[in-house]
């Protein structure tokens, strides 16, 4: 898929109190290890990881999340995956949001290259109706803290469709608290490792039938 725009951005666009807000909320709910890979579908089934598997994972991925699902963080958000999927011409279909991830990634955490989608849509038994046979299609990182607060922790694409395979792309758009990058789910991306303080982001992936 050829593409004029690989991501689009809105500088500030999350007013301070709402970020203040989210980071607040998240931190008042139980964090969880990060996972990716492989041991996604164990941990689907509620069954722990090994020492060694842990270890193995975060070669990887090395993060802290939590869940959120409140209807006043979609209600801030929608807006700028409406406009970023219009203005950067992508005008994909998509009709459901879902759940926030809220990431810490604190010292020497990191998530490596990966992208968002896969190559299969949502299996058609899911628990939820809404995403059975749909795949994520637009991606959203919000920045939620302050550039001061942390050290490292960039945020980069690799658009594999370049003719050079090294081609990497800082997104310094992001680093800014209240900042928003949208971009398509099957962009590889990654975060490096965060060398002071902490870094907190909300994730959030959109979804829609597969392209045809």
């Amino acid at each position: 898929m050829n593409l004029k725009n690989f991501y689009w951005y809105f500088p500030k666009a999350l007013p301070e109190r709402i970020c203040n807000d989210i980071i607040k909320y998240g931190n008042m709910k139980n964090e969880k290890i990060a996972i990716t890979g492989k041991y996604t579908e164990k941990a689907e089934k509620g069954k722990p990881l090994s020492e060694n598997e842990i270890i193995d994972l975060k070669k990887k991925r090395d993060s802290n999340i939590v869940w959120l699902d409140e209807n006043w963080i979609y209600k801030e958000i929608h807006p700028y995956i409406r406009a970023a999927n219009i203005n950067a011409g992508w005008n994909f279909e998509w009709d459901w949001t879902e759940q926030c991830q809220f990431t810490k990634y604190k010292l020497n955490q990191h998530y490596g290259w990966h992208c968002d989608s896969w190559n299969e849509p949502y299996a058609m038994d899911k628990e939820n109706v809404n995403i059975r046979g749909k795949i994520r299609k637009l991606s959203m990182t919000i920045c939620l803290s302050d550039e001061k607060d942390y050290k490292g922790g960039e945020f980069e694409f690799q658009p594999r469709f370049e003719e050079d395979p090294n081609y990497i792309v800082e997104c310094k758009e992001v680093r800014q608290k209240g900042s928003i990058v949208v971009f398509p789910s099957f962009i590889w991306h990654r975060v490096k490792a965060v060398t002071e303080g902490t870094r907190y982001s909300l994730v959030v992936w959109n979804l829609g039938k597969p392209f045809v």
